[in-house]
């Protein structure tokens, strides 16, 4: 594949990790905030799943950004 198409391929990559990690969290949050728990038992699950999923969004954009530099050399 040539340098150019990788380019364009990794970047739309990374633009649908970024989206679909969003949507993902906006879902969980919303679950979260309908259990009928009060807010102080929720908040643990709020800050955990936010790391958790936007973590992973962050170790997927270094290893394409890792797949990027390999491919350009």
């Amino acid at each position: 594949m040539s340098i150019q198409k990788t380019s364009l391929l990794l970047r739309w990559l990374k633009r649908l990790l970024a989206f679909l990690a969003t949507v993902l969290w906006i879902i969980i949050i919303y679950t979260i905030s309908q259990s009928p728990v009060p807010f102080a038992e929720q908040a643990p699950y709020c800050m955990m799943s936010t790391m958790m999923i936007f973590g992973l969004l962050s170790l997927s954009y270094k290893g394409l950004e890792y797949w990027e530099r390999s491919e350009s050399r």
